[in-house]
């Protein structure tokens, strides 16, 4: 049996390298024979996890069809968030919690798509439903997703069936949920020692909306203004990115995992539309976003509407 990958998205945050983990791990019970990869440099909050739970870090690839012909997908179905050559390889399954778009395969899959805070939090009952315990390293790892992915279960996004995986894999973990949280999200703040492309990389998605071209990067802190005060820097590096990839609209989403709001930093000609879109006004490239704190539910789907 040749090997399959799975992997998440390319800027991988702590979901799509975990729910790869997790997720392969519960195919290898079930008879496949699969590896878990990520499609970029892991982060400071990923690697805290992993670290903690002593599991160690995937390989980092950009293709895969030089060494697999077939994998599958978690939190992630869009093609430019995959890998480079993913309409080269044959996609076997897709388990995602984000919408649906520039997605199709040649033949049937297995495609599990829900409306929950975390990737994990579908693998999580997918475990129970086959009947398949969870090692405690691997409980370690899905709650760090469902924490990270939902602000330790503060984002709108989360829902009754995060907070229920969220408490039971707690206990399989043994780790106080609140506590680790904390520190979790607090690991993934430091940006002192991270480059203008680093911040803008480090979790970063491109999203088609209409005929616009629209980059959504996302940065989790505890102080914004550490940030603000490079905007100059951000901005000529957003410039930069947005001619060679051509994005129309280039967005950063400042988020401060204690208060529950964002401020974000936009790039592009398309002031008024960004901003009647979410609701705010923007000041010298500056946006404050009250209350929001996820890009899938608060950002994309406003932004998408105005640019559709």
């Amino acid at each position: 049996m040749s090997e399959i990958f799975v992997f998440g998205h390319k800027s991988p945050d702590t979901d799509a390298v975990t729910s790869a983990i997790s997720f392969s791990y519960l195919q290898n019970q079930l008879g496949l024979d699969t590896k878990p990869v990520a499609l970029g440099t892991i982060t400071d909050e990923t690697s805290y996890a992993l670290d903690y739970f002593n599991v160690d870090h995937p390989k980092v690839v950009t293709t895969v069809s030089n060494e697999v012909k077939q994998v599958m997908l978690v939190d992630h179905n869009e093609a430019q968030q995959s890998a480079d050559d993913i309409d080269q390889v044959e996609v076997l399954s897709v388990v995602d919690h984000h919408r649906i778009a520039n997605f199709q395969t040649a033949n049937p899959l297995y495609y599990r798509a829900e409306p929950v805070g975390c990737t994990n939090t579908i693998i999580f009952k997918m475990f129970n439903e086959k009947n398949v315990e969870i090692p405690k390293e691997i409980a370690g790892l899905m709650l760090s997703a469902i924490i990270s992915d939902t602000l330790l279960l503060k984002s709108p996004t989360c829902t009754e069936e995060d907070v229920t995986a969220a408490k039971e894999l707690a206990v399989i973990a043994d780790v106080d949920l609140e506590i680790y949280g904390v520190e979790l999200l607090k690991a993934g703040t430091k940006t002192s020692d991270k480059s203008e492309q680093e911040l803008l990389d480090a979790d970063a998605k491109t999203f088609p909306m209409g005929d616009k071209n629209v980059r959504i990067g996302q940065v989790n802190v505890v102080d914004v203004q550490e940030i603000i005060d490079r905007k100059d820097a951000l901005l000529e590096a957003m410039k930069k990115q947005s001619e060679a990839e051509n994005y129309d609209v280039f967005l950063l989403l400042i988020t401060n995992v204690l208060e529950n709001d964002s401020t974000a930093i936009l790039y592009g000609p398309y002031e008024q539309e960004v901003t009647e879109a979410l609701a705010t006004t923007v000041n010298d490239n500056v946006l404050f976003l009250e209350g929001v704190v996820s890009r899938k539910k608060q950002v994309v789907p406003q932004l998408t509407a105005k640019f559709q």
